[in-house]
């Protein structure tokens, strides 16, 4: 309305002649109106880019990984150092060594690393005594034709490559799996077993009649703790994206399981025609969604990434109701979003988020649906 009065006035309705050509300096010299960004519509500023997203309010590895995009790292570079910066500050004892002792006490880490240009994948599982296990899952990329190394000889391939062989026990970690065994081992991952897993330790051996209420009753008991991981997004300046994912598992786990962060579509996934995703929560059931895959899928369709989040929530929540977990979502236009299955004791998911538009980190909270 304002430019529209000025517009009448500088064409002659009654202003004096150096009043109309003072007028029509001042609109030329006038900035432009600054573009809107509205989530999950095409045509977002390009200073929505480049964007970091990483699960949980994990600050410190947000900041690496923006600082080696702004020093001129590449999309893969920035996803192994940030998500490597939660391996080394042991991020809230469920990512990088010292955490999350299996049943028989020892710590073992999966790790996950995506290329969307190429859609080239590395990733380890179960592996030992390593403990920089998304370094080793760039390496999966960089050195073998393969995706995934599992086990004692994943690790054997990281020492090949120059990793050093380290305990990754901790007296922390060793205060926990003695605690759990004082407890009768509880919680834990056995059912249909003698003796009764719920009231003891093992060794244990089949039972003959099972018990299909033992897996629905076991969602209802896992601590929601047990289960957090760092996933992290990253979209370069040109639309490039990477992904990947570093944990130390679920605590107390059965030795030899592989959740959901070391695989391809599960754990996170990138495409940089269209964005990319990852998941943190309970893994042994999350992964039966394939929910970053879906994610990105959804978002390929036109839908805005919070809905693509919530409606992968939503696809899990029909099977499992009582399931821990969040997914994290981002477009190649720089938009993003998050949702999580609201349970007792998990009402809202923290996440972190940084671009060109923050001056910051910045901490974001999506309640949970």
């Amino acid at each position: 309305m304002m430019y529209e009065c000025s517009r009448r006035a500088a064409m002659g309705c009654g202003a004096p002649h150096v009043f109309r050509l003072r007028l029509l300096l001042l609109l030329w010299l006038l900035p432009p109106p600054p573009p809107v960004s509205v989530s999950g519509v095409a045509g977002v500023s390009p200073a929505a880019l480049p964007l970091v997203v990483n699960t949980w309010a994990f600050r410190k590895a947000t900041e690496t990984a923006w600082y080696i995009l702004k020093s001129g790292g590449s999309e893969l570079d920035a996803v192994e150092r940030g998500c490597g910066q939660c391996e080394t500050d042991q991020c809230d004892g469920s990512v990088g060594f010292g955490g999350s002792p299996d049943e028989h006490g020892e710590t073992t880490l999966d790790a996950m690393i995506m290329d969307g240009n190429t859609m080239e994948v590395g990733a380890v599982a179960d592996l030992r005594r390593i403990k920089n296990a998304i370094g080793v899952a760039r390496k999966v990329i960089q050195h073998t034709k393969h995706t995934l190394l599992v086990g004692e000889s994943a690790s054997l391939f990281a020492e090949s490559m120059g990793f050093p062989c380290e305990d990754l026990t901790t007296q922390n970690s060793l205060s926990i799996y003695l605690k759990w065994l004082n407890q009768s081992c509880q919680p834990n991952y056995w059912k249909n077993v003698i003796p009764d897993a719920s009231k003891s330790c093992g060794p244990y051996k089949q039972a003959k009649q099972l018990n299909s209420e033992e897996w629905i009753n076991s969602q209802k008991r896992i601590n929601i703790h047990n289960h957090d991981t760092i996933g992290m997004i990253v979209i370069g300046g040109s639309g490039n994206v990477a992904v990947g994912t570093s944990t130390n598992g679920a605590v107390h786990k059965i030795q030899g399981r592989v959740g959901d962060s070391p695989i391809a579509g599960a754990g996170a996934y990138a495409d940089s025609t269209i964005g990319g995703a990852a998941a943190t929560g309970d893994g042994d059931i999350m992964m039966r969604f394939l929910p970053s895959y879906q994610a990105v899928e959804y978002m390929r369709t036109g839908t805005d990434p919070a809905i693509a989040c919530q409606k992968v929530i939503s696809r899990i929540q029909k099977y499992a109701p009582y399931f821990f977990g969040a997914v994290i979502c981002a477009n190649t236009t720089g938009s993003f979003g998050a949702a999580c299955n609201k349970v007792p004791g998990f009402t809202q998911f923290h996440f972190m988020v940084y671009s060109p538009l923050l001056n910051q980190p910045s901490e974001q909270v999506v309640d949970c649906i």
